[in-house]
């Protein structure tokens, strides 16, 4: 038995950076153990639809999650985006901000996908935090949800 007790805030990137009970203080058997199911990890999100399959779309890198930048930004990355979150097909790859503005970093841009991409990840861009846009120029799509 490791600890009796772990309290997680929910920004620990690993489950010994929680705090936990002293030790010595426990009194669980085996009979208490804790099962942990993880879920897979999502790197893309859409923020500011109608639906989960709207919105502004944003990546998480190095563990801050920042937009992406509508220079070049197609049908074609918009179906990345859509199959990677379950979403079926794209019907609009929108840009301008059409679901707002975003805020902190702008880690995409001049993204080039060729729409059989598993993940946007895996998508050419320029780099990393490399673009010349303001957040004005957010990028964003509209899946078919289905």
């Amino acid at each position: 038995m490791w600890t009796q007790e772990i309290q997680c805030r929910g920004n620990e990137s690993q489950i010994h950076l929680c705090s936990t009970s002293l030790p010595h203080k426990y009194n669980c058997s085996d009979d208490n153990d804790a099962v942990l199911v993880c879920a897979d990890h999502v790197n893309v999100r859409l923020v500011g639809g109608h639906s989960r399959c709207a919105g502004r779309v944003e990546v998480l890198h190095r563990g801050q999650w920042g937009t992406v930048c509508d220079n070049f930004w197609d049908m074609a990355d918009a179906a990345v985006v859509c199959r990677e979150l379950d979403c079926g097909k794209p019907l609009d790859a929108l840009g301008a901000a059409h679901f707002g503005p975003g805020s902190g970093p702008i880690w995409m841009g001049i993204v080039f996908c060729t729409g059989s991409e598993s993940t946007l990840k895996n998508c050419g861009s320029a780099g990393w935090g490399l673009h010349n846009c303001n957040h004005s120029r957010d990028a964003g799509v509209n899946c078919s949800g289905d």
